[in-house]
């Protein structure tokens, strides 16, 4: 199996901070790899436009690793991304809808794709990648 623990974040402000992503990608428990980075910065950034940005990011690197045929399961401490990709609540407007739209489409790639919640605390290694991005961009 492989889990993928994402995360991400927009500071200073949220909405229209620098929004960046952080996740960790695992097989039968051993790290494959991780990934970090900036989605954007300012206007029509937030913190949810950083979780899904996170989301594509992995998911379009699973493709590229043709990992999309095995069961996968992403675990998130953003319980509208994993409610609303479990398909138990409705995505409404906001600046995340077109990531939402696009992490939909790419799921569509994927053979079994599960989604779950996690706390904050067992997220740890993908939320300091995502602060990282942001510490980096701010240099």
């Amino acid at each position: 199996m492989i889990s993928v623990h994402i995360d991400g974040l927009c500071e200073p402000v949220n909405p229209n901070g620098t929004a960046t992503y952080g996740f960790v990608m695992y097989e039968d428990g051993k790290k494959v790899t991780q990934k970090y980075g900036v989605v954007g910065e300012g206007e029509g950034m937030s913190n949810n436009v950083a979780e899904y940005a996170t989301l594509c990011e992995a998911l379009r690197l699973l493709i590229l690793l043709h990992l999309n045929r095995e069961n996968i399961l992403i675990k998130s401490d953003s319980k509208l991304l994993v409610n609303q990709m479990s398909g138990l609540w409705k995505c409404h407007k906001g600046y995340y809808t077109s990531k939402y739209d696009e992490a939909n489409e790419l799921v569509k790639l994927f053979k079994e794709i599960h989604f779950r919640w996690i706390p904050r605390e067992e997220n740890e290694e993908a939320d300091s990648l995502s602060r990282k991005a942001y510490e980096e961009h701010h240099k």
